[in-house]
């Protein structure tokens, strides 16, 4: 099945000019060009899409995207991936709107406003009590610093990375791949390159101590763990990543 350019635009809700755009810059190029001139779409290019629409609906422009497209060819894995993101994005969302409900009805009832209800959802600072309990304040402010101090661009940048290493270990996984496998590891290397762009305020480069610690912490937090795709994926990459620590650290 295919559809015309036409077509998959008003299905996508965006314009033919966008999907035009994107085949010129290599992001989504048309399946087949008509003897009419115009471009068609099979059901590979729609899927394709669709991650590029989810990725831009997450906020990466797309030098960010082509990045993420490049990183592996699994649609399945990749959109499952997506699809975890998505689900913490709507968390966050329906925090904003439980948020900005209860500042409506207290402004309509006349009740005393609490800031910590009015920006609950609207900041990573969320998590600021658990880290200054386990790693201590200063350890807070200076990845808060860090974080800050970046663009825009090079944090979606940054989650973009990430969110193509945690694709490519589910599509691994899903190809039956060992943890130890050269495939796996290769994954390993690029994560482990992906965590020392924080070594500055996560204690220094990688060491093989410290990559065991990242994957036990991984396997032992579900929040962790949802990255890689539940338990399973938390625990393949924990494997992989005592792997790479016995033979690359």
């Amino acid at each position: 099945m295919e559809w015309s350019i036409q077509d998959i635009a008003r299905l996508a809700g965006t314009t033919s000019r966008t999907l035009r755009h994107y085949g010129d810059v290599g992001l989504l190029p048309a399946t087949r060009i008509g003897s009419n001139g115009y471009r068609y779409y099979d059901e590979a290019a729609a899927t394709r899409l669709q991650r590029i629409l989810l990725l831009r609906d997450l906020g990466l422009g797309i030098p960010a995207i082509a990045e993420v497209l490049a990183g592996h060819e699994d649609d399945a894995a990749a959109l499952s991936t997506h699809l975890a993101l998505l689900g913490q994005e709507k968390t966050r969302l329906d925090r904003q709107i439980a948020s900005v409900e209860m500042t409506i009805r207290k402004l309509e009832g006349g009740e005393q406003l609490m800031a910590e209800e009015m920006f609950d959802g609207f900041d990573h600072t969320q998590y600021r009590d658990e880290v200054e309990e386990r790693w201590g304040a200063e350890a807070y402010e200076k990845s808060d610093t860090w974080w800050r101090a970046k663009s825009k661009d090079e944090q979606r940048a940054y989650q973009a990375q990430h969110t193509t290493i945690a694709a490519d270990y589910a599509a691994a996984r899903a190809s039956g791949e060992a943890a130890d496998s050269a495939v796996v590891q290769e994954i390993v290397s690029r994560h482990v390159d992906w965590l020392n762009l924080a070594a500055e305020v996560t204690g220094g480069p990688i060491t093989a101590t410290r990559l065991r610690y990242y994957g036990d912490m991984y396997v032992g937090d579900p929040r962790f763990a949802k990255n890689y795709g539940g338990q399973d994926g938390a625990e393949f990459v924990r494997d992989a990543f005592a792997a790479y620590a016995d033979e690359s650290l």
